[in-house]
């Protein structure tokens, strides 16, 4: 029984750090495309102007940041799973990465894109042509 609740708490203290790292990654993923919408503000009134839709210029930021997320998290996957086997062998403890835990960080690595790049996208999208052109 005390191992049991000695587990459940380690699962409740790893599963909040990821979150805390989540939210970092996300808040990160968020600042950069809010550069990289203010450095190509002259490309998106370019496209803007020669007929690029706003949901066009927000699909493109929403990928690039879904691209970027996905990019970590297959870092953070393939990291993970390195520790587990080496930790694994190190200490001489059974471990085993499911498919599911890999699909669900995949799912959650690309959700943490959307979500965080939705307001650079959305800001991109709502530029005025005619200032985005004449920015420098």
């Amino acid at each position: 029984q005390a191992a049991e609740q000695i587990t459940t708490i380690l699962t409740l203290f790893l599963g909040s750090i990821a979150a805390v790292s989540l939210l970092v990654g996300g808040i990160g993923i968020m600042n950069i495309m809010l550069v990289s919408v203010t450095e190509r503000t002259r490309e998106i009134g370019i496209r803007m102007a020669i007929g690029a839709r706003a949901s066009q210029i927000r699909m493109q930021f929403l990928t690039e940041s879904v691209v970027l997320s996905l990019a970590g998290g297959i870092i953070g996957i393939l990291l993970g799973g390195v520790l587990a086997v080496g930790v694994s062998r190190l200490l001489g403890w059974p471990s085993y990465v499911s498919t599911l835990s890999v699909i669900v960080s995949f799912a959650f690595s690309a959700a943490v894109g959307v979500f965080f790049g939705y307001y650079p996208a959305h800001r991109a999208a709502s530029l005025d042509p005619i200032e985005a052109l004449r920015y420098e």
